[in-house]
């Protein structure tokens, strides 16, 4: 089967965020099915950029398009869109004629992608597919403040919209979707939910060696304590004001912080940390996807947290709760969500969302648990996984849903 997947962000080990559209097509590749990656040569969750042009990566081809570079969420970035699907459609007679999908997946984090998508489709005869990452435009309304009359959400409307009701097949990391997606036309028997997971590639054999910045401070944290760890983005989402609120209230106690990662809120954040004197709070650039095994392995708790919003109602599936996982930590979740991963296989404690004396209580909490308590916590975590979030699983069950 020829997959052709159509993804504006996406990456690869070597290149950084997003990873998801690599493992899977990894995946479909080692089943004997060819896959053409499909993305935008600059995106702001990248820790690399690749050129524009075709490579080919693990038996997986990529072609990046060129696209402007942007900051933040404004024109920049609405211009950088457009480019990538100018392009996209400009391709369309080339991807039909030479690669001749059976399969086409509009696979991005808005949902203008799926008109071109069902373009292609119709033109090859292939099966369309629309993966949802977010649900767009109601995550900028109800994140940002964006007006539903604003014309970017009135867009975003329309093509969600087309998604649910031409697509053959819905796949949603989401779990929680059925209601909003059946409002808008959804015909629930196309929803097939594939959550986000792991490799475990990634977590067996030798890892290399902690950056030598992080391990200073993994050590320091050790000397004053507990060990907080937090590995991800450093954006509003990630709620981590609240963290540093809850290590205020912390500082005479034993507990040490470490964050690596960045993001639109890291110099912030940074910031806050050195006016406030936070002395039991390291923040420290992102480290590569391979160090981040050994660096949760030196964690005691790994934090992961976020805002109060209604669009968490639909569910979570973030990456990184899935490393803390596999890792086997115990994990400490501020959250308020349709679902609760942590919960649901017993590996720590759930706190509420933006609530600083909630989450100091948890740390508390699970610090004061014998550290064999804690391991069978991080044991329970990781067989959840394991059982449930594994690449080659979800992959199988995206296939399961095409059929």
């Amino acid at each position: 089967m020829n997959i052709l997947l159509v993804n504006h962000y996406a990456g690869s080990p070597a290149l950084g965020m997003e990873f998801r559209p690599y493992y899977l097509a990894r995946e479909w590749v080692r089943l004997g099915h060819a896959v053409q990656i499909v993305a935008a040569d600059f995106s702001h969750v990248r820790a690399t950029q690749p050129p524009a042009g075709d490579s080919v990566v693990d038996g997986i081809a990529y072609r990046f398009y060129p696209t402007p570079a942007y900051q933040g969420n404004g024109l920049g970035r609405v211009h950088n869109i457009a480019m990538f699907l100018h392009h996209l459609v400009y391709d369309t007679p080339r991807l039909v004629r030479e690669f001749r999908p059976d399969v086409v997946i509009a696979s991005s984090t808005y949902p203008m992608d799926i008109w071109v998508a069902r373009r292609i489709a119709r033109k090859a005869g292939a099966k369309l597919v629309y993966e949802v990452h977010d649900l767009w435009p109601l995550s900028p309304i109800e994140l940002s403040g964006m007006s539903p009359r604003h014309p970017f959400a009135v867009l975003c409307q329309a093509a969600e919209n087309a998604a649910y009701r031409d697509a053959d097949v819905v796949v949603s990391m989401l779990p929680k979707v059925h209601g909003h997606m059946a409002d808008h036309g959804l015909d629930l028997k196309k929803l097939h939910i594939v959550p986000n997971g792991i490799t475990l590639d990634e977590w067996q054999g030798t890892p290399p060696p902690l950056r030598d910045d992080v391990a200073a401070a993994l050590a320091a944290a050790a000397a004053q304590g507990t060990v907080v760890g937090y590995a991800g983005s450093m954006g509003a989402p990630n709620a981590l004001d609240t963290l540093l609120d809850a290590a205020a209230l912390l500082r005479e106690e034993p507990f040490g912080f470490v964050l690596v990662g960045s993001g639109h809120e890291q110099a912030r954040l940074a910031q806050r940390v050195a006016d406030e004197g936070l002395t039991n709070v390291t923040m420290l650039p992102p480290i590569p996807k391979a160090q981040v095994p050994p660096f949760l392995a030196q964690v005691h708790i790994a934090y992961i947290g976020w805002q109060r919003v209604p669009i968490y109602r639909f569910g979570i599936a973030p990456n990184k709760l899935m490393d803390y996982m596999v890792a086997g930590c115990a994990v400490l979740h501020s959250v308020d969500a349709g679902n609760d991963p942590v919960a649901e296989a017993g590996c720590g404690l759930t706190v509420p969302p933006q609530d600083a004396a909630a989450v100091a209580d948890g740390l508390r909490r699970l610090a004061a648990v014998p550290a064999d308590e804690r391991r069978a916590m991080g044991e329970r975590g990781r067989a959840f996984v394991l059982t449930h979030h594994t690449y080659p699983v979800l992959a199988q069950r995206f296939l399961d849903a095409l059929a």
